[in-house]
């Protein structure tokens, strides 16, 4: 071996000692970063975590059905099987199309909280989804009342219903696709997709 091939090995262990004593320091860090420095922040345990429910209504939002589902249940864990959690459960089960586990969750959501409005109007949805435009015109009618006719979304959902049942007859062979909106909170409508 010559001199240069033996200084070339040395400056190679030396920037390998290097490293490892540096990622030997690194994992001695402390666990929360200073802030503006290079790295993502660490978790401040001392902090109230998000509500699940709120979390999960933006994760819907934004269609992100399976991830909301995590967050319901999650708020469930905290908050036992409410209504809005229900509700929420019921209407991510829906974007899924998960169409019976949906109706189950919403008519128990309404059974619960049989003057809550958003509740019904959600299983309309599931409802109209499933094409029982019948029953969803009654469920719609009485979301409707119970919101004293306040809600456009519930208003636009019992009109789409009832405009649905007077032409099925002439709508027959046509198959129409709807979507789930949310409007606020955990109402949602749906809308036709052009």
């Amino acid at each position: 071996m010559t001199s240069s091939q033996a200084s070339a090995q040395a400056a190679t262990r030396r920037v390998l000692l290097a490293a490892a004593l540096a990622g030997l320091a690194a994992s001695c860090a402390p666990a929360i970063a200073p802030v503006g420095g290079p790295y993502a922040p660490g978790v401040d345990h001392r902090k109230a975590a998000v509500d699940g429910i709120e979390v999960g209504n933006r994760l819907v939002a934004a269609g992100e059905y399976e991830l909301a589902l995590d967050a319901f249940t999650r708020a469930a864990l905290d908050q036992g099987m409410t209504p809005e959690v229900l509700t929420g459960l019921g209407t991510a089960n829906l974007g899924l199309g998960r169409l019976g586990q949906s109706e189950r969750q919403l008519r128990r959501a309404v059974q619960d909280a049989p003057e809550w409005p958003e509740a019904w109007n959600n299983l309309g949805v599931v409802l109209m989804e499933q094409g029982k435009t019948g029953e969803a015109q009654q469920i719609f009618r009485k979301a409707y009342a119970l919101d004293n006719g306040e809600s456009d979304s519930i208003r636009d959902n019992l009109r789409l219903a009832l405009a649905k049942s007077e032409n099925s007859a002439n709508t027959a062979g046509q198959n129409e696709d709807y979507q789930l909106v949310r409007r606020s909170g955990s109402e949602y409508r749906i809308r036709k997709i052009p």
